[in-house]
């Protein structure tokens, strides 16, 4: 089967054409998006990464829609969106447990991000994650000083800010000049037509973990509870039980009452419960990790 090319927008003005094009690529079942998937996986199949791209257009416009009013033009937002879809389409890993339109709004998303955040001047402060970071949070670190009514940082607050940040107070200065210059809050809508709800603080890059993060750090906490689970079977019943009473418990028993249970010293449980910890990590540390 030949691959056709994705439709196309132009101008602004070719919206609803467009919208009405994506409309006819139908939604994939589960199924079928697994197998798409593992064929351009396995086998580099062009044509399944095109169904899988052309079925999630929508959201790609549902997504770039609710940038259009920065100014920006609407066929550029989808084509950038588009770019983010086209990302999570080539990284999807299906057997990982989402579906890819729960993968993609997280690509989708940064793409297009990007792009406004390139695009509007006001937010055009370098690149710098502390920056980022510095926009999204000064106003609140302002008002913990009882300057939120202040366009002017003094040389103290600067200095608070500037150790609170890991920025140059220049740095501080700079950004709540910029910040200052229309008085915008964060919560404030850049737009005035009513085109949409956009708020500043939605142009900021989403620091949660995307989901490839998400994944990995639950199939990391998986794995450290194997190993865990295997070292604590190397265990006398005994040990495993001082281990766990003391190591793995929110509310640690105390060694005395642990001696009283088991008619021994509160000194002997505390060398049982070394001698445990000491098995416990040199096993797991063979199997590739550690215990902190």
């Amino acid at each position: 089967m030949v691959t056709t090319a994705l439709p196309s927008l132009y101008a602004d003005s070719g919206l609803s054409s467009y919208l009405n094009q994506i409309k006819v690529f139908p939604v994939l079942t589960l199924d079928q998006e697994f197998m798409l998937a593992e064929r351009y996986r396995k086998h580099n199949d062009k044509e399944a990464a095109h169904q899988l791209v052309t079925s999630h257009l929508r959201l790609v416009a549902k997504i770039a829609l609710r940038y259009r009013g920065y100014g920006l033009p609407v066929s550029d937002l989808i084509s950038e969106g588009n770019i983010g879809l086209m990302k999570a389409v080539k990284k999807f890993e299906p057997e990982r447990g989402f579906r890819l339109s729960t993968y993609a709004m997280w690509w989708i998303k940064a793409s297009v991000t990007e792009y406004v955040l390139k695009s509007w001047s006001m937010v055009k402060m370098g690149t710098m994650a502390a920056q980022k970071k510095l926009f999204f949070s000064l106003r609140k670190a302002k008002e913990k000083l009882n300057l939120i009514n202040s366009n002017d940082i003094d040389f103290e607050s600067a200095k608070i800010l500037s150790e609170q940040f890991n920025l140059s107070e220049r740095d501080i200065v700079n950004m709540n000049s910029r910040m200052s210059i229309r008085d915008q809050s964060l919560n404030a809508p850049v737009s005035k037509d009513g085109l949409g709800s956009i708020e500043i603080q939605d142009l900021l890059e989403d620091e949660r973990p995307s989901p490839e993060a998400i994944v990995a750090n639950q199939q990391e906490a998986t794995i450290r509870h194997e190993m865990l689970t295997k070292a604590l079977s190397q265990l006398s019943e005994r040990e495993r039980h001082i281990f766990t009473e003391r190591r793995l418990k929110d509310d640690p028993i105390t060694l005395e009452k642990l001696g009283e249970g088991y008619g021994i010293s509160r000194e002997r449980v505390r060398q049982l419960e070394n001698r445990a910890f000491v098995k416990v990590e040199k096993s797991i540390r063979e199997m590739g990790a550690f215990i902190s």
